[in-house]
């Protein structure tokens, strides 16, 4: 980095002089130094997958990168397990304040927008940090299938197939030969597991993690079901 920019690298709130926020830039690259994660809509169904870090001696069970907000919301990240693990606690309580309050489940676009709210808010204040994690969501509500990015400065895009992390540009080849509008349950776990092999060499049944969001529930894949489609 040149010598002249180090006074715009020390907080948050400081443009450089070409305009940009030298800190989220580096909250996005603790996005692409994390394992694949992938999110694919399908018919009635979204599909969810990543590959968990391996450490020796860990109890693989212990930890998660594919949560549940709600029944109808699931969520998989890219970046920070802390500050993923933060955000998923914030929009769950997010998603039970809407069900008090209007006496129905919140909307994925809803809750994104949230999450989308709480980064970009801490872009914003001296004292803070941006959130280091890539988060994409995918749930089923009034609109159908739903399926949102959100980045580190708080931008929300709406995709219908998305990877992100360190082989994010080897898995969107793949997805963008296979997908099909409209395209069944089966065949979208199917592509997700063959675009997260292409973005991750490791990537097995041993170390995937695969979920399927449905409108009544989420269903996280077994080794056992992973194998099968792989």
């Amino acid at each position: 980095m040149p010598p002249s920019y180090m006074a715009y690298d020390r907080t948050i709130v400081v443009f450089s002089p070409d305009g940009r926020l030298l800190q989220v830039e580096y909250a996005r690259q603790m996005v692409k130094n994390g394992s694949t994660s992938l999110g694919i809509k399908a018919a009635d169904v979204v599909v969810l997958g990543t590959v968990k870090p391996s450490m020796p001696l860990a109890v693989t069970e212990s930890y998660r990168k594919i949560a549940e907000i709600d029944s109808h919301i699931g969520m998989v990240s890219s970046g920070s397990l802390a500050d993923a693990r933060n955000l998923v606690e914030y929009a769950r309580v997010k998603s039970q304040v809407n069900k008090v309050t209007y006496d129905e489940p919140v909307s994925v676009s809803t809750i994104t927008k949230y999450i989308c709210d709480r980064k970009h808010m801490v872009t914003q204040y001296a004292g803070v940090r941006p959130y280091g994690v890539g988060l994409l969501i995918g749930g089923i509500d009034e609109d159908g299938t739903n399926l949102y990015e959100t980045e580190p400065s708080g931008t929300m895009i709406s995709w219908k197939a998305q990877a992100i992390g360190r082989g994010a540009d080897k898995a969107k080849k793949t997805l963008s030969k296979g997908y099909k509008d409209g395209m069944k349950a089966d065949d979208a776990i199917k592509l997700l597991l063959k675009a997260l092999k292409a973005g991750e060499k490791g990537a097995s049944a041993e170390n995937a993690e695969v979920a399927v969001v449905k409108k009544d529930g989420i269903k996280l894949l077994s080794k056992d079901e992973v194998k099968k489609y792989m």
